[in-house]
């Protein structure tokens, strides 16, 4: 399933804070979310949240950008969806 992700840097945690159709708006713990840490982070967390392992969330587009396009291997497009309206 390919997802979009809209990074806001923050000093805070690394959590998602909402979600606009099939777009998730999610704050890093990182001061930049154009470099390596920050995709790593990001996938982590994201791996982490649909359970899946981190080598399966791939970022097709938007590296070195705010707005990046990931895609969520090893689920079902079901499964996925369940667990993306379960997000506010």
């Amino acid at each position: 399933m390919i997802i979009k992700v809209r990074v806001i840097p923050t000093s805070g945690r690394n959590e998602i804070i909402s979600r606009i159709g099939s777009v998730l708006r999610m704050k890093i713990k990182n001061k930049k979310v154009d470099d390596d840490a920050a995709n790593a982070m990001m996938k982590t967390f994201l791996a982490d949240f649909f359970a899946v392992r981190e080598d399966q969330i791939i970022i097709v587009k938007g590296a070195k950008g705010k707005e990046k396009t990931v895609e969520v291997r090893d689920k079902s497009e079901e499964e996925l969806r369940k667990i993306m309206d379960s997000i506010p």
